[in-house]
């Protein structure tokens, strides 16, 4: 059997490190913790945040190219709601780790690219 703690921790460093998205970086915690958790749970839930990272990105570029096609205007639009997204979800990937630490997060509406 696996440690529930450690589960938990793990999940929830793997879907809290999309809060450090700006740096770029982030994506490393959940690949780091998928290459060396042996818990299908963790490795699940690492898995779904990197493709949550992906996702991010690519929504990130396209509001980024349609701010500058428009001049301002879509990323005055867009911005914000994809901001409320990125975290909204986040933190609602977060909750339910807490809540049920042996059912991995699934975010809704991404594209799984692993």
């Amino acid at each position: 059997m696996y440690d529930s703690d450690k589960r938990k921790l793990l999940s929830l460093l793997c879907h809290g490190a999309i809060f450090l998205s700006t740096l770029g970086l982030s994506i490393g915690v959940p690949i780091a913790v998928l290459l060396v958790s042996d818990d299908p749970v963790v490795k699940d839930n690492a898995t779904e945040a990197i493709n949550f990272h992906f996702n991010v990105w690519l929504y990130g570029t396209i509001i980024l190219v349609l701010t500058v096609v428009t001049f301002g205007l879509a990323g005055f639009i867009l911005a914000p709601i994809g901001y409320l997204l990125h975290w909204g979800l986040t933190i609602f990937a977060i909750f339910h780790i807490v809540s049920d630490p042996n059912q991995p997060y699934r975010y809704p509406f991404i594209f799984r690219l692993f």
